[in-house]
């Protein structure tokens, strides 16, 4: 399995978490065009669609057709370009693909023990809700084993690449996402640009915010963050925490604001978001002016619209470069497209 597919198959598993209440398309292919290739064997986009089209929409999750089809167009090329590469390396060795994989990939994975199970059921516990070992023992050592299969098996095709011209040209689709005048980190020149739908009281955004800080560090600044508004109509308190957050925006103070507001999601009533105000050091007069006249709630309808118009639906949402990431995805999803974006600027 590739490694998309199983960030796919463990979010639709273990429930990968996101809050919930168009797509673009990319560049036309024809059936013809080459979308790979292999030292200089190609691979067209029917090649592909003989396989992608055959799978099933459950491994997507919720994407939207348009990146279903590249989600399943991608899984399929890779596991082509992987198979070639497999196949030209035993042909060199003198032996069988099958006869390589048992010896580069099965021969070199570790078995899954009670006490690896017992671990990872420890230390994700968000994962699990609360489900007891014995109704999950099973499920977590299947994919603890096949995510260590999934290792070897890529670190083969990786070495077997190095050695290797291969070429991938299948464009994903991207979204236009508005950033001038949202709150942003980071170089405005910077190759890399990751924008966030969040909402003050979803907890899955909370859950996120480390593994966004973990982003920005790793990368520095080779990351343009933009923070936009999406409350969902189910979170009572956080339609008035954006609204004031934005206030905060407009003293220059979003950010410091923004990380006292996930410091404390329970505290997100009127008098708590002015006092929170107060804390990161905002001019209070200005600020409870600017909330008690709901100042920033055209700026807040906005980000709302514009999030609706490019498929949103639920918290967090992420564009990288304007590919959708949903949900409070682990560091290891940020790190794929990213490097992949970094990789194609290249």
């Amino acid at each position: 399995m590739t490694t998309c597919r199983l960030f796919i198959a463990l979010a639709v598993a273990l429930l990968l978490p996101a809050c919930s209440t168009s797509a673009q398309a990319p560049k036309p292919v024809a059936p013809g065009d080459v979308v790979a290739t292999v030292d200089g064997v190609p691979i067209s986009l029917a090649d592909v669609d003989l396989i992608a089209m055959q799978e099933s929409v459950s491994n997507f999750g919720s994407a939207r057709l348009v990146q279903a089809l590249y989600l399943a167009r991608r899984a399929a090329l890779t596991d082509m370009v992987a198979s070639r590469l497999i196949a030209r390396e035993a042909k060199a060795r003198g032996m069988s693909a099958d006869a390589l994989e048992r010896q580069e990939i099965k021969g070199k994975v570790k078995g899954v023990t009670d006490a690896d199970v017992e671990f990872w059921y420890q230390t994700n516990p968000s994962a699990v809700q609360g489900r007891p070992l014995a109704q999950v023992r099973e499920p977590i050592r299947s994919l603890l084993s096949e995510q260590r299969t999934s290792e070897a098996r890529n670190q083969l095709i990786e070495a077997l690449k190095a050695k290797t011209k291969v070429t991938m040209t299948l464009e994903p689709p991207r979204q236009t996402v508005a950033t001038a005048g949202h709150p942003t980190k980071g170089p405005n020149n910077a190759p890399i640009e990751i924008v966030e739908f969040s909402d003050f009281q979803c907890p899955f955004c909370q859950r996120a915010n480390p593994t966004v800080d973990q982003v920005l560090k790793t990368y520095g600044d080779r990351i343009r963050f933009v923070y936009r508004h999406y409350p969902l109509p189910n979170h009572q308190n956080a339609r008035p925490a954006a609204e004031a957050a934005a206030c905060a925006h407009a003293q220059g103070q979003f950010w410091k604001y923004h990380d006292q507001l996930f410091s404390a999601p329970d505290r997100l009533t009127d008098a708590d978001l002015k006092r929170q105000a107060t804390t990161v050091g905002l001019d209070a007069v200005k600020f409870n002016t600017c909330v008690d006249s709901r100042a920033t709630k055209a700026a807040v309808d906005q980000d709302v619209k514009d999030a609706a118009a490019v498929g949103v639906s639920a918290t967090p949402s992420f564009f990288i470069n304007g590919r959708p990431l949903e949900g409070a995805q682990p560091f290891e999803a940020f790190k794929e497209l990213i490097d992949e974006e970094l990789a194609a600027r290249k």
